[in-house]
């Protein structure tokens, strides 16, 4: 096996994985489960997870990547035995399905940003999406997305991912960071802060709601997956992974919290509130695109900078994504990077038509692989880091000797992450029984 590249230093680490976490989902996913489940407290909540749940599972799979310096399946089995290996392989598919729908939503946000740096925003909004969302269209934006990837991909752990997270990453804390400030200056968007960071404890004894803050924990740090488990292999003992840990987890909830200063003032400000849904899909390209419409010039250049902004976020993850499943075959097959971008990347392309052909499709694969499988492996890997790996106190010494609540770390690995990811899944399980047959879930 040749040489194993690595990343030139630690910035590049932390942006590509911070770029793995950030995707379309911080962009109105956590904004709305906030709005709607009481505000503060559901941010207290979700911190509180956060630390307890999502911080633990990054470590371990950072621990596991990065001593064992291989990809999922190789990576479970150099630790676990080869009886282990069908996780790392969980790991994988859960990757090629994600990223197979993803793109195609990413397609979209793509469209979005270039019709409306070219022609605004103007018309039926509604239409608007139908036309994107349907026919052969949305199947050309997905092909080209891919390629995009692809082409990161193949191009390196250096040249590709880490040049492209240097400058990307920046770039979308910048934008939005500013669209967050002229929503500040909107006249009437007092009211969408109301909205959005109102508080209700009352809503803290709601399972329903601390089931929710506890998966949008999991969810927003790119767990489950492989992904920041296939970056980790690319580091050098040296790094301090509890604190790359954290300001992973801290540039995540950033960028979630502040999309949601910028989402609702908007809306607020120009009295679309009552077109504010359940839907993600509703919010983000039907609701939004008609706020843009209704504030003139200036709507579109902010609406172009927000779908800009979605669209460096779902790049980076899509990167990620195909990374964990080029990887595999680079340490598994023996292939060459470039030959496993295009080859792997031309197979999540094709089947990533059906969900661009079918928005139906596409939610049940959403379901299944970005709400089953992701808790799935995830729970799976706190049982293998919490009570199966030998001494993961030891590799994660390795660069932070200093640091003393590691058994604490494993104690949560064992008992804790397990019990709520069981009830996450549980949950999960009944979500996708209900949207297969039917049923109440």
């Amino acid at each position: 096996m040749g040489h194993r590249e690595h990343w030139s230093g630690r910035a590049g680490f932390v942006l590509a994985a911070v770029g793995s976490a950030v995707g379309l989902g911080n962009m109105w996913r956590f904004s709305y489960l906030a709005a709607e489940n009481g505000g503060a407290a559901f941010v207290l909540v979700y911190l509180i997870f956060t630390i307890f749940i999502g911080l633990p599972v990054l470590l371990a799979e950072m621990v596991i990547g990065r001593g064992a310096g291989r990809s999922p399946v190789q990576a479970l089995s150099h630790f676990g035995g080869s009886v282990w290996r069908p996780l790392g392989g969980l790991f994988v598919v859960t990757g090629f399905l994600i990223l197979a729908y993803y793109s195609v939503i990413a397609g979209w946000t793509l469209r979005y940003a270039i019709s409306g740096l070219l022609g605004g925003f103007g018309g039926d909004a509604a239409a608007r999406f139908g036309a994107v969302s349907t026919g052969i269209a949305p199947i050309a934006w997905h092909l080209g997305f891919m390629a995009i990837t692809a082409a990161l991909i193949a191009s390196g752990v250096r040249a590709g991912i880490e040049r492209s997270a240097l400058v990307l990453m920046p770039l979308l804390f910048a934008i939005v960071v500013g669209l967050a400030i002229y929503a500040a200056t909107l006249e009437g968007g007092s009211g969408g802060y109301a909205y959005y960071l109102s508080t209700d404890f009352g809503k803290l004894l709601d399972p329903h709601v601390v089931v929710a803050a506890a998966g949008q924990a999991f969810f927003s740090l790119s767990l489950g997956m492989g992904a920041i488990l296939t970056y980790s292999s690319y580091l050098d003992r040296s790094h301090h992974l509890p604190n790359e840990s954290v300001t992973i987890g801290v540039a995540d909830f950033g960028v979630a919290f502040v999309a949601g200063l910028v989402v609702f003032p908007l809306i607020f400000a120009l009295g679309l509130q009552t077109e504010v849904g359940e839907s993600t899909v509703g919010a983000l390209f039907i609701t939004l695109p008609h706020a843009f419409q209704e504030m003139g010039g200036a709507g579109r250049v902010v609406g172009v900078l927000f779908f800009a902004s979605l669209v460096v976020g779902a790049l980076t993850s899509a990167v990620s994504l195909l990374e964990v499943v080029v990887a595999t075959a680079m340490d598994g097959l023996g292939w060459s990077r470039p030959r496993a971008a295009w080859v792997l990347g031309a197979a999540v392309a094709a089947l990533g038509i059906l969900p661009a052909h079918d928005l139906e499709i596409l939610g049940l694969m959403d379901q299944f692989a970005g709400n089953f499988l992701l808790v799935a492996g995830g729970l799976m890997l706190s049982l293998f880091v919490g009570w199966a790996m030998e001494d993961p106190i030891a590799e994660v010494l390795a660069g932070a000797e200093r640091v003393r609540w590691f058994p604490v770390w494993r104690g949560l690995l064992r008992w804790v992450v397990p019990a709520v990811l069981a009830v996450v899944l549980f949950y999960s399980t009944e979500s996708l029984r209900a949207m297969i047959f039917g049923t109440p879930s």
